[in-house]
């Protein structure tokens, strides 16, 4: 794919303008869509979207975006905003995220062409999370929310159209998930009794901040019956550092999101977001003995202080406590969800939203 779609997608709306089939028919032809329908990105909805970083130059280089090193300017970024649907507003979020992703710690080369099922997920915190109506509450993985929605599926469609990513052609993820249309979450700081994730990272409470990690699609793990820390995490440890789970032989920053219940029983005894990651790191292994000659036993980021000639080494899903990626999000209940990712080969990047003041 070249590196000028976006120009070909503003020049060729004026062929079949009139018809919102007959675009949608001509956009899924050219393989430009996610396989849904697009909005028709006309000059007017794009200059309007453009409208949410108006301090920006719209045909500046912002980045480019591999494989097919598409030149990503705010005014390509805008279009595939508008075909997802995305407000004016959503466009800091957007331009966080892109530019998350194509720092090298993310790999994003290797995420556009493996077999592997990650794809791109959008944590945002701070302010702006609840300024735009991102969801971090029920149902914050699903359906029914527009800045979540058209956030990540704008993602989706600049991977494919600027990034030419274009799905079992040079996208060859075996099976992929659902997050591959659309990925991004709030925090739910409200029931976060520790500092929320971008205050981790060293950022003010007051920036909106995008963090972006690859990975598999939330598994849901259920302790409805016991309370006690320990409990929990013995509970969530063994789903966590499954045998064929990338995380056990590469390691990398893999996600869990704790539930309101099982972080306020967790808080309530008076362990720290930090005393969870150590107590799953301790845990959340398996004997080398069972790990080796499967999976990706050989790396290629295995820890070298595993012992590879006692079969009773135990080997981590992470290299140390804090490359657990530890937030809270969804709704009333007793479960929590697990985001494996593809290991070390893509890592967490963390990028502050701008706001032009």
């Amino acid at each position: 794919m070249s590196t000028d779609t976006a120009d070909r997608i503003e020049a060729e709306m004026i062929a079949c303008a009139d018809s919102l089939d007959a675009i949608n028919d001509h956009f899924y032809e050219q393989g430009w869509t996610d396989g849904l329908p697009i909005v028709p990105p006309t000059p007017t909805r794009v200059d309007t979207l453009l409208t949410g970083m108006a301090w920006r130059d719209p045909d500046a280089l912002i980045t480019v975006i591999p494989p097919a090193m598409g030149e990503a300017t705010l005014r390509k970024i805008a279009v595939n905003a508008v075909m997802a649907g995305c407000k004016p507003e959503y466009l800091p979020v957007l331009l966080a995220a892109i530019e998350a992703v194509t720092e090298p710690a993310y790999g994003l080369a290797h995420r556009q062409t493996t077999t592997h099922a990650g794809a791109p997920l959008i944590i945002v915190n701070g302010p702006i999370v609840k300024r735009l109506g991102i969801n971090y509450g029920n149902g914050l993985f699903g359906p029914g929310w527009r800045p979540n929605a058209t956030i990540g599926r704008a993602m989706r469609l600049i991977l494919i159209n600027l990034g030419g990513a274009v799905p079992a052609e040079v996208d060859f993820c075996q099976h992929g998930h659902p997050g591959k249309y659309t990925f991004c979450v709030g925090e739910h700081e409200d029931a976060n009794p520790w500092e929320p994730l971008h205050v981790e990272r060293g950022f003010a409470a007051e920036e909106s901040v995008v963090t972006v990690v690859n990975t598999e699609a939330p598994h849901s793990m259920t302790e409805n019956v016991r309370t006690h820390p320990i409990e929990i995490i013995e509970t969530f440890a063994p789903t966590m550092a499954t045998l064929g789970g990338n995380n056990l032989y590469s390691q990398g920053h893999p996600v869990l999101m704790l539930g309101p219940e099982h972080v306020g029983h967790i808080a309530a005894a008076g362990w720290t977001k930090a005393d969870v990651k150590m107590a799953l790191f301790e845990r959340a292994r398996q004997p080398w003995g069972l790990a080796k000659n499967r999976g990706k036993s050989n790396g290629p980021f295995f820890p070298k202080w595993v012992d590879t000639n006692d079969d009773a080494s135990m080997v981590p899903i992470v290299c140390e406590p804090d490359d657990l990626i530890v937030i809270v999000g969804g709704g009333a209940g007793g479960k929590s969800m697990w985001c494996p990712t593809a290991g070390a080969q893509s890592l967490s990047v963390s990028k502050a939203v701008e706001t032009g003041a």
